[in-house]
């Protein structure tokens, strides 16, 4: 890892720990006044190499005895307000800037019955390959919020 990198991100661990940063774009705006570029693309790749989750009080580090599936189950008893299938798509709704984190939390799991994610402010669109394949992500989804 390079140095500036490292020390970016040490000032990110920084920063969440002092202050609640609700979005990728006010971490970067909270860069930019450390005087650090960041591309658009820079905080998201930082959050993930980090494990920084993002909660309803902020972003916040992974647990590390927490499994994977503990912080999507998480996650979807947290935001998630409604599940719609439609053929091999699933949408999920949320309230607004509930979507990342369900997005974040399943791309974490890589669940091979999952081609891709896509998550807007307040919905996620999950990919599947075929009907079938997303009535399975359904059902482990919903057996998970029971």
């Amino acid at each position: 890892m390079g140095a500036q990198k490292k020390f970016r991100q040490g000032q990110i661990l920084k920063l969440i720990g002092s202050e609640a940063i609700s979005s990728q774009d006010e971490l970067r705006r909270r860069l930019h006044h450390l005087s650090m570029r960041a591309t658009q693309a820079t905080p998201s790749r930082d959050l993930q190499e980090l494990r920084l989750v993002k909660t309803a009080s902020g972003y916040k580090p992974l647990v590390a005895e927490e499994p994977p599936l503990a912080a999507l189950e998480r996650a979807l008893r947290e935001f998630l307000t409604d599940l719609r299938p439609a053929q091999n798509l699933l949408v999920l709704k949320t309230p607004p800037g509930g979507a990342q984190p369900i997005a974040r939390a399943l791309d974490v799991e890589r669940w091979k019955e999952i081609s891709g994610t896509i998550a807007g402010d307040d919905t996620v669109l999950i990919i599947t390959p075929s009907s079938r394949t997303r009535l399975i992500v359904q059902k482990r989804m919903e057996d998970m919020i029971r």
